[in-house]
């Protein structure tokens, strides 16, 4: 409990002058100087040696500006930060929608019956007519027709399900 009063002791009496001038290293940035002032008082906590035999505020000034000096080099030797509004002007050229719309529907047309998925997969992912299908699947045109359809009404009730489809 020693410890916690003499750093509400420390806070209470250099706090606000503290805050003020880290404002001041903060270029105004409220947040940042808050910061700053917490990690301050956190390294007085950790080294109260160091203000045993010396003035508080010199130390607690110093520290403040060695932190804020520190932060200003990390954020120098990495690339700027954007805002949202920038990033929203960014084209979207990856195909990670495109992406991720194609493992629904793949999940979705998983979901048909097996005879309903065959007919499509010959059909429209392989591009086979109605005869080459009905050849390959071993099943009458007429059946790959009616198979298609259904298949079709199927599928659009799947990604329907996945909000895919309207």
């Amino acid at each position: 409990m020693a410890d916690e009063a003499f750093i509400r002791a420390l806070y209470a009496e250099h706090g606000g002058a503290l805050l003020r001038y880290a404002l001041h290293l903060s270029g105004g940035d409220r947040q940042r100087a808050e910061d700053l002032v917490q990690e301050t008082i956190v390294r007085a906590w950790r080294h109260p040696d160091a203000l045993a035999d010396r003035p508080a505020r010199p130390w607690l000034f110093a520290v403040a500006r060695n932190l804020a000096v520190d932060a200003y080099r990390a954020r120098q030797s990495r690339p700027p930060e954007v805002g949202q509004a920038v990033l929203d002007t960014l084209p979207a050229d990856d195909d990670a929608d495109r992406t991720l719309e194609s493992w629904a529907v793949a999940e979705a047309l998983a979901s048909l019956r097996p005879d309903h998925r065959k007919v499509l997969v010959e059909t429209y992912y392989r591009g086979c007519s109605v005869a080459e299908a009905a050849a390959i699947l071993g099943i009458p045109a007429g059946t790959v027709k009616s198979r298609t359809f259904y298949a079709l009404k199927a599928l659009k009730l799947a990604l329907q399900e996945r909000g895919l489809a309207p």
